[in-house]
């Protein structure tokens, strides 16, 4: 998928375009950008409430059940995040200091499970959240937090202005529908439903989120 420039986004955030291949199990999502893919992550604040995630996200016509969630949860989707504030990888120390827990503005992956959410405004997503007292199908790989969020360890490779991120698919994705997003996200000030709001999008590769790619 082909994607003009805008010069009017931040470049590290501006998709020329977009891919998803597979080798059996093995998909890969690949991104290209105008600027240094992963040159910009946000300023920490401070604290959870309010924190600010930066994101590359390739939506897809994936069925959330293919790693673990509740089968038709929403918009299944493998996102590369940044976020200074808070960690969400309790199994992976990425920047390998001997501490799980302080990495998360280094760039890592999830798979998320995306809704339409009118508390976060007029079309805008969310990702999905665990109502109070439920206990949905989750991975393994869950890392606690009360959304529907998959913390696999797949690590984010970026090449100038590549980014690339391996993963694997049980059952494959052959033929899947994709699309290309960079976009912003902000924790709830009162960490209540919604917990994580999609609150910009910097550029989406379809121009309309209309998953046009298809998994060769």
């Amino acid at each position: 998928m082909q994607s003009a420039a805008d010069p009017a986004q931040p470049a590290a955030f501006d998709i020329l375009a977009a891919h998803v291949h597979r080798t059996g199990h093995t998909v890969t999502f690949h991104m290209t950008t105008h600027g240094t893919a992963g040159a910009d992550i946000p300023q920490a604040g401070g604290g959870l409430a309010g924190a600010r995630v930066w994101s590359y996200v390739w939506p897809t016509s994936l069925d959330p059940s293919v790693v673990g969630f509740e089968a038709g949860a929403g918009i299944h989707a493998m996102a590369a995040t940044s976020h200074p504030d808070f960690d969400d990888t309790p199994l992976f120390d990425e920047n390998r200091d001997g501490d799980t827990g302080n990495d998360g503005g280094v760039w890592h992956s999830h798979w998320v499970v995306l809704a339409p959410t009118p508390e976060c405004g007029v079309g805008a997503l969310a990702v999905k959240d665990i109502p109070e007292g439920t206990t949905p199908p989750l991975p393994l790989t869950w890392p606690g937090v009360p959304v529907l969020l998959d913390s696999p360890g797949y690590t984010p490779v970026f090449d100038g202005p590549e980014i690339t991120v391996n993963a694997v698919v049980a059952g494959g994705a052959e033929g899947a529908a994709f699309d290309g997003v960079t976009a912003a996200l902000r924790v709830n000030g009162d960490l209540h439903a919604p917990l994580l709001c999609v609150t910009d999008v910097f550029d989406i590769a379809s121009g309309d989120l209309s998953l046009p790619g298809r998994v060769d």
